[in-house]
């Protein structure tokens, strides 16, 4: 897939791995549309949306910023819409805004299990949903889902949060499914390890010697993205499968400490309630 004057709508853009891609997808000629809900400096959050804009344009690249909640149905529309009024459309759609909740169900009250389903699983649809027709009449299109292979005993400890995210995985599969005749392709995309982000350094997941930087993720990305990648259109993959598709065997530099050799966390492996820590507090980013 040739990049150059296509158009991105990425949502969580406004730090951590959705603030890379679309650096990255800008650096390759894309036009970008960027969303989130930090428009302005947060004191308490890094990064907001108009810095990702002015980073792209200062780098000789186009970028739209949209104040965007994800949890709102209209507002995913609109964000389609501007898309479609600035660029003229949307050829790669990736749903990367997410929530995080990491408790058992019984410490799971209906607000936080709303939360993550509206965060995750259902913007994840309606976006898909929103995007469909610019893809039909553009000749294909391309979407990731920041989500993971769909492993039950994954859910344990962490039930509420993994139904989120294994919908995820079941809208990439529907949509490769069921659009495949129109040239639409659908990846689902999940790290070995953690990643550096707001998440994982506010929840205190690990420390940096256990953590990857969020280029490993952007380069798998893109190419998923750009076609690269040897993965069937409707799969789930971790990052570094991906990216051994495309001939990448050291992952060294993705450390973000130097020598270091962070733990890696597939779902198959398992066997403890806990992927990692236990984590009370709401991730939004």
């Amino acid at each position: 897939m040739e990049l150059s004057g296509k158009v991105a709508l990425i949502t969580g853009a406004s730090r951590g791995i959705g603030r890379a891609l679309a650096l990255r997808l800008a650096s390759r000629g894309m036009k970008v549309v960027v969303a989130a809900k930090t428009m302005d400096p947060d004191p308490r959050l890094p990064g907001t949306l108009r810095e990702t804009v002015e980073a792209i344009e200062a780098a000789g690249g186009e970028a739209l910023a949209v104040r965007t909640d994800v949890r709102i149905g209209s507002a995913l529309e609109a964000l389609v819409r501007a898309a479609e009024e600035c660029f003229g459309g949307v050829d790669v759609l990736v749903n990367n805004a997410g929530a995080l909740y990491w408790h058992p169900i019984a410490e799971t009250p209906a607000t936080r299990f709303d939360l993550v389903m509206q965060v995750n699983a259902r913007a994840a649809f309606l976006l898909s949903r929103a995007c469909i027709p610019h893809f039909v009449r553009r000749g294909g299109g391309v979407v990731i889902n920041m989500s993971p292979p769909i492993v039950p005993a994954a859910a344990a400890g962490h039930t509420a949060y993994m139904i989120s995210k294994f919908g995820m995985t079941l809208v990439t599969a529907g949509l490769a499914a069921e659009h495949a005749a129109e040239g639409v392709r659908a990846y689902s995309l999940w790290p070995v390890t953690l990643i550096e982000s707001q998440a994982t350094i506010g929840h205190a997941l690990g420390t940096p010697e256990m953590w990857r930087k969020a280029d490993i993720v952007v380069d798998a990305a893109e190419a998923l993205i750009d076609g690269r990648a040897a993965v069937e259109s409707g799969s789930a993959s971790y990052d570094e499968d991906v990216l051994r598709s495309v001939g990448v065997e050291d992952f060294a530099r993705y450390a973000c400490v130097p020598g270091a050799s962070p733990p890696a966390f597939r779902l198959e492996s398992i066997t403890e309630p806990a992927m990692v820590a236990r984590a009370g507090r709401l991730s939004h980013r």
